[in-house]
């Protein structure tokens, strides 16, 4: 029996918990596969193998283990794939296919575009946007950042720059400083985040310190926008066409 666990990233603010479960569940009423399950990287439980044990006490032999994670890095390459190694070994008769995170997509920076959009007040003109990212050491991050920063500027945003909160540069602070040296009107912060969590409260405080906080506009995140559910059952249909992991441990 075919089963999809959804593996969420956890959150010590239970706010963003509740987010991604409302999300997930509306994703489970569009996909027909007869087990889905919600886990947890860390913080929260089920964790990925309570889920996966779940998934096969309710008779599941396949489960596709999609991640709930915007880009690739260290959770997605290194942590999940390493949980269901554990997991071949303690079930050696269930198939396991593993998903892509969402990845760059072009709803995504729609959803970025509606996030701006919130944030206009009458006919003025977004010309400075600072995207900020979660950060992380590997390479392929700055690469999607770059990404997204060319795409943002294909639809009409002349300044676009980049920083990060952690583990990669520019900092926050560095990226503030760095994008305020040309800045002519109002500086609009985009989150590249899933939900408004511990990352996007110190983004706030960062902000709030700033001397020149009044052109500074925050937006809020991403969040678990409709268009992701889209996307999620586009990756899940990717996910079941081919696997990112060998079948056999």
């Amino acid at each position: 029996m075919q089963a999809i666990m959804y593996v969420a990233h956890g959150s010590r603010v239970a706010e963003g918990v509740h987010q991604v479960n409302q999300f997930l569940e509306k994703c489970m009423d569009q996909i027909n596969v007869p087990i889905q399950k919600i886990s947890y990287l860390e913080l929260v439980r089920p964790t990925i193998l309570e889920g996966i044990s779940h998934c096969v006490d309710l008779g599941a032999d396949c489960i596709v283990v999609q991640p709930i994670l915007l880009l690739s890095a260290g959770h997605d390459k290194r942590d999940i794939p390493g949980i269901i190694d554990k997991a071949r070994k303690i079930f050696p008769n269930v198939r396991f296919i593993y998903g892509q995170p969402f990845g760059v997509d072009s709803c995504i920076i729609d959803i970025l575009f509606e996030r701006l959009r919130e944030q206009q007040t009458g006919s003025e003109r977004v010309e400075d946007v600072l995207v900020v990212g979660r950060g992380s050491s590997y390479p392929e991050i700055p690469q999607a950042f770059a990404q997204i920063r060319s795409m943002l500027m294909k639809r009409g945003i002349h300044h676009v720059s980049v920083c990060y909160m952690a583990a990669a540069r520019p900092l926050l602070k560095e990226g503030l400083e760095q994008a305020s040296k040309h800045l002519s009107g109002k500086l609009y912060i985009l989150p590249y985040l899933l939900f408004s969590g511990i990352l996007m409260k110190s983004m706030k405080r960062i902000i709030a310190a700033k001397d020149n906080r009044s052109s500074l506009v925050l937006c809020r995140s991403i969040g678990y926008h409709p268009l992701l559910i889209r996307l999620l059952k586009k990756r899940i249909e990717e996910s079941m066409s081919y696997d990112r992991l060998p079948t056999q441990s």
